[in-house]
C-alpha cells in the first residue's frame, strides 16, 4: 500500500462516463490516422512536483501530504517515494515518467555520496520499470536548488562549481542510458544574470557551451543513443537566463557548432513567460530542425510567474497539436506533464484528477487536430496564401537568378504593383474552433 493505493486504476469509459476517475476521450489504444493514441502523445508523469513538491509558497509552509520529504532524505524516504511514484504511475496508465537526480534520490553531501545514492535509486527503478513497463522518457540532473548553484552552473563564476555540476550531470547522464531514457534534458535555471554589473556575459556563454559540448561528447562515448535536450525559459529564478526561448537557443547552438546534436524540451508556461505563443515555439523549432519534446502545463494569465498548472483548454492546444499532426508525432520526445497541484488540492485523489483531465484535454486537441490534418482545408488556405512563389517570379528569385539590381529592374520594368491580397485568419481561427467538438 501506497498514499496513492486508494485509487482504482484509472481506465477509458468513454465521453458518458460519470467517474470522475477514469478517462472520458484518452483511450491509449485508439488508432489515430495510423497510430495509438499512446503513441501519439507518449505521456509522461514528472517525478518532482507530483512527488517531491510539498505545496508550499513564498508566503507559506507545504499543504500536501509527502511523507517522504524532509530537511534531509533518507534512503528509506526515497525508497518510500520510489513506491508511490510507480504505484501512480501504474495506477494512471501512463507509459512514461520523467525524474531530476536528487529528487528521486537520498540527500548526498559529498560527490562520492551522490553517485552511490543515485545508483540506489536506479536499481530501484530499474526494478520497478521492469514489473510496471513504465519506461523512462527522459532524465536530468537538478543545477539550481542548491546553494552552490546560486550564481549559475556551467556559467558559475567559480570553476568548481563547473566541475561538481559536470559530474552531477556524468552520472544522471549514465543513469538515464542504464535505464533506457529516451532523452536527457538541461533545464539552465540559473544560467543567466541577475545583475550585468557583476557578470561577464561573454564569459559566461562560452563556457556554457564548452559544458554542452562535454555533456555531446560522454553522451557518444557511452553510447547514449537519445536527444540531448535544452528547455527555454526566459527568467526566473534569474532575472534573464541565456536559454530564453527557442530561437535563442538555435542561435546558441548554431554558434557553438551544436545545432546538429541538441535539440529543444518546449514548455508551453515558459513560452507564455517568454510573451509568445506555445505553437510560435514549436514552429520556430520544427522551421529550424531542433523540435524534441514537450513540458505540457500551463500559466494563468493574471500570474506573471511560472504557474505550472494542469493543461484544460484543449482548443488553445489544437495550433500546435496540428504542427505534432503534421510531422507524424514525436521522435524522441513526449508530452511530459511538468506540473503541479494547487496548494488547497491536498488529497492524494487529486493528483489522479489532474492528471486525468490533462491527459483528456490533450487526448481531445489530438483529436481534432486530426480531423483538421486529415480536412486539409488548414494547409490548402496556407498553400494558397504562398502559391506566387510556386511561379516564374518566386521560383527565379529563390534559386538566385536575380540579383537585388535586376529584381529591381524587373519590378520596375513590368510595372508591377501589388494590391493587398487576403490572409484568411479569421477563416483560419475558424477552422480551429469548428473542430473543437470532442
Amino acid at each position: 500500500m501506497s498514499l496513492f493505493s486508494t485509487v482504482e486504476p484509472v481506465r477509458f469509459e468513454g465521453p458518458d462516463s460519470q467517474n470522475e476517475f477514469a478517462y472520458r476521450v484518452y483511450d491509449r489504444n485508439r488508432v489515430v490516422l495510423g497510430k495509438r493514441m499512446d503513441e501519439w502523445l507518449r505521456v509522461a508523469v514528472c517525478y518532482w512536483h507530483s512527488f517531491n513538491w510539498p505545496g508550499h509558497d513564498i508566503f507559506g509552509a507545504g499543504t500536501l501530504p509527502r511523507p517522504w520529504l524532509g530537511a534531509s532524505i533518507s534512503q528509506e524516504m526515497a525508497d518510500v517515494k520510489l513506491t508511490a511514484a510507480f504505484d501512480f504511475f501504474k495506477r494512471l496508465g501512463v507509459p512514461y515518467f520523467t525524474f531530476h537526480d536528487v529528487d528521486a534520490m537520498a540527500t548526498a553531501t559529498t560527490l562520492k555520496e551522490h553517485a552511490n545514492n543515485l545508483k540506489k535509486i536506479e536499481d530501484g527503478m530499474a526494478a520497478r520499470m521492469a514489473d510496471t513497463g513504465v519506461k523512462l522518457l527522459w532524465g536530468t540532473a537538478n543545477l539550481f536548488s542548491h546553494p552552490r548553484y546560486a550564481g549559475g552552473a556551467s556559467t558559475s563564476p567559480d570553476p568548481e562549481v563547473f566541475a561538481w555540476a559536470a559530474a552531477q550531470v556524468r552520472c544522471c547522464l549514465e543513469t538515464t542510458h542504464r535505464l533506457g531514457g529516451e532523452n536527457y534534458v538541461l533545464w539552465g535555471g540559473r544560467e543567466g544574470y541577475d545583475s550585468l554589473l557583476n557578470t561577464d556575459l561573454g564569459r559566461e556563454l562560452e563556457q556554457y557551451a564548452r559544458f554542452l559540448s562535454m555533456v555531446v561528447e560522454h553522451k557518444h562515448k557511452i553510447g547514449f543513443k537519445g536527444t540531448i535536450l535544452i528547455e527555454p525559459k526566459p527568467f526566473e529564478p534569474t532575472k534573464h537566463q541565456y536559454d530564453h526561448d527557442v530561437a535563442a537557443v538555435y542561435a546558441f547552438l548554431q554558434r557553438y557548432g551544436l545545432a546538429k546534436e541538441v535539440k529543444v524540451n518546449i514548455e508551453v508556461n515558459h513560452a507564455t513567460l517568454a510573451g509568445l505563443d506555445f505553437e510560435h515555439e514549436i514552429a520556430v523549432a520544427r522551421a529550424c530542425g531542433i523540435f524534441g519534446s514537450i513540458d505540457i502545463n500551463r500559466g494563468d494569465p493574471r500570474n506573471g510567474w511560472d504557474t505550472d498548472q494542469f493543461p484544460n483548454n484543449a482548443q488553445e492546444l489544437v495550433p500546435s497539436l496540428v504542427q505534432l499532426v503534421q510531422d507524424k508525432g514525436f521522435a524522441t520526445g513526449g508530452f511530459n506533464f511538468d506540473a503541479k497541484l494547487r496548494r488547497q488540492s491536498v488529497e492524494p485523489a487529486d493528483l489522479y484528477l489532474a492528471h486525468i483531465g490533462g491527459i483528456d484535454t490533450i487526448s481531445r486537441a489530438l483529436l481534432a487536430a486530426a480531423d483538421i490534418v486529415t480536412e486539409g482545408a488548414l494547409e490548402k488556405l496556407k498553400q494558397k496564401r504562398y502559391e506566387g512563389w510556386g511561379g516564374s517570379l518566386g521560383k527565379r528569385i529563390n534559386s538566385g537568378e536575380l540579383s537585388l539590381a535586376g529584381l529591381a529592374d524587373l519590378a520596375t520594368d513590368q510595372g508591377l504593383n501589388p494590391v493587398p491580397r487576403s490572409g484568411r485568419q479569421e477563416l483560419a481561427e475558424s477552422i480551429i474552433a469548428r473542430h473543437c467538438k470532442y
